[in-house]
């Protein structure tokens, strides 16, 4: 059965499904997996038990199910992110060492920030990013910071919605948005207060690949009322650096600044 009666494809169903895990879902019954995955409970029945033939899922001893070794194996061979991750991490590890709070690595995807590793820090007063975890564009610095170098006309596009104000601090004006934007080209980084929580805030540097055009943002998050936050900017750039050397970026920053500003 390539589709189903709706017209809905068995890898569009199979997504529903394991789209339905988060960090609140990890196990679930295969009722509560039909209810949250909006799929009918036999059809549910049915893609479980071949998923779980293949390693796709996994069962439990208390029968729930949950996303199998397999999908991560099958998934982790041949994912862009691979590469990134493996050449992000030594700087990561740099980076929380010295500032001794989360780094982080997301990328974009979509309208939202896409967190791909994380290196947690005991120290860390608030930090709502996880990795494979999702935050909106505008209200982190790694979103800002990636919307600030992409193409013009996808912040034309995304500027043009109506945007969730998340704290006092965040900004939804899209002429606001656009001068920060043009600031955060301009010098290179995002620091960002209190934009989606209150006690915490972020900063945020571009990583450049091999095309000089940015793939990911390389983050810390720390207390709000942290003094003089903008000294973290130097490691995170060095960091940031390093990592877009690996990926076989050939640059200088400043000048690999200058050339994204003049594309956009």
């Amino acid at each position: 059965m390539a589709n189903s009666t709706s017209g809905e494809s068995v890898i569009r169903r199979v997504v529903r499904l394991v789209g339905a895990f988060d960090d609140s879902h990890r196990t679930m019954s295969v009722a509560t997996l039909a209810r949250r995955s909006g799929l009918p409970v036999t059809t549910t029945y049915r893609l479980v038990d071949e998923m779980l033939a293949e390693g796709l899922l996994e069962r439990e001893a208390n029968a729930e199910v949950r996303v199998g070794i397999r999908l991560w194996e099958l998934v982790s061979r041949s994912s862009r992110m691979v590469g990134l991750r493996e050449a992000a991490l030594p700087f990561m590890e740099d980076v929380q060492s010295v500032v001794q709070h989360s780094t982080t690595l997301g990328i974009l995807d979509s309208d939202e920030v896409l967190y791909i590793e994380r290196i947690g820090s005991r120290d860390s007063m608030v930090d709502i990013t996880k990795v494979a975890g999702r935050l909106p564009v505008h209200g982190t610095s790694s979103g800002l910071v990636l919307l600030a170098f992409s193409p013009a006309a996808y912040q034309d596009l995304f500027l043009s919605r109506t945007l969730e104000k998340f704290t006092d601090a965040t900004l939804t004006n899209p002429a606001e948005l656009r001068r920060h934007l043009a600031a955060i080209r301009q010098r290179g980084f995002a620091s960002m207060p209190g934009i989606i929580v209150p006690e915490s805030s972020g900063i945020a540097v571009p990583v450049f690949g091999r095309t000089n055009t940015v793939v990911a943002a390389l983050s810390v998050v720390v207390p709000r009322n942290e003094e003089n936050a903008a000294v973290r900017v130097p490691v995170l750039m060095t960091a940031a650096r390093g990592i877009s050397r690996a990926l076989g970026w050939r640059g200088e920053l400043k000048g690999a600044l200058r050339q994204s500003n003049g594309n956009i």
